[in-house]
C-alpha cells in the first residue's frame, strides 16, 4: 500500500478511493490487450498462418493496451475527494 504521514502522524492512502478503481481498470486493460496478442503463431516455421494478422491482434489488442495507459495516466491525476 502507498501511505504518506501527515504532521498528526496518522497514516493516509495517497489516492483516493476513486483512483484506486481507475487504476484497477487500467490494468485489467492492459493484461486483457496483452492476451489478446498473443498466439497466431504456427507450430511449423514452413507453414504460414494468416491468423497472426487478424484485425483482433493488430487494431484491438493495442488499442486496449493504450486505453490501460491512459486510464492510468488519468487515475494519477485524478484529484482525491476529502
Amino acid at each position: 500500500m502507498i501511505f504518506y504521514i501527515d504532521m498528526k502522524n496518522e497514516k493516509e492512502f495517497l489516492f483516493g478511493k476513486r483512483a484506486y478503481r481507475i487504476m484497477g481498470i487500467g490494468i485489467a486493460l492492459i493484461v486483457l490487450g496483452f492476451v489478446l496478442m498473443t498466439g497466431g503463431g504456427s507450430d511449423d516455421p514452413n507453414v504460414f498462418n494468416p491468423e497472426m494478422y487478424s484485425p483482433l491482434r493488430i487494431r484491438l489488442a493495442p488499442t486496449l493496451v493504450l486505453a490501460g495507459f491512459a486510464a492510468l495516466v488519468v487515475a494519477i491525476l485524478a484529484t482525491k475527494k476529502k
